[in-house]
């Protein structure tokens, strides 16, 4: 964490290789986060090229480098807001297949499978919170919404994943 803050104020100060280990540092997150919000490589790479570019246009103005990663991700959680909405559909979860119960695994891919199942408000808040490992306030900042609005959708995503899968 301490690197991180380094390489954002060398970053800022103008230091262009340090911009670059940074983005290289917090791509595959960025990557990650964009996918489960899009569900398209393409509309993913758009989203991410995008943010690089905020990000560098702005880096300047960000006051505390210790959140860097939150702010960054902010801005790829809205320029995936800005997609969706160009695109002008939700992928629906209506008439997908029923899933047999099975004890799943949480581990990688499997627990991105199932997220992907859940509502766009349900699988963001869960992939922040257990993917990225953001807390509780960092998600609600990332999101802008009230802290008790990401516990309700943590608990409430974690009930839905229960009876999707069979968990209880």
């Amino acid at each position: 964490m301490a690197d991180l803050t380094k390489l954002v104020e060398r970053a800022q100060a103008g230091d262009k290789e340090a911009f670059i280990d940074l983005i290289e540092h917090c791509k595959q997150a960025l990557y990650k986060t964009a996918i489960a919000m899009l569900k398209n490589d393409a509309d993913a790479a758009d989203a991410i090229q995008d943010t690089v570019l905020k990000c560098y246009e702005n880096l300047r103005g960000l006051r505390e480098p210790r959140f860097f990663k939150t702010w960054l991700t902010r801005i790829l959680i809205n320029q995936c807001k800005k997609i969706i909405k160009h695109r002008g559909n939700m992928v629906s979860l209506h008439g997908l297949p029923e899933q047999e119960c099975e004890s799943a695994d949480m581990s990688g891919g499997e627990f991105l499978e199932m997220l992907n199942q859940l509502e766009e408000q349900y699988r963001i808040v869960l992939y922040l919170y257990y993917v990225e490992e953001f807390s509780v306030k960092e998600v609600g900042v990332i999101l802008e919404m009230n802290e008790n609005t990401v516990k309700t959708r943590l608990s409430r995503g974690r009930t839905k994943l229960k009876k999707m899968y069979c968990f209880e």
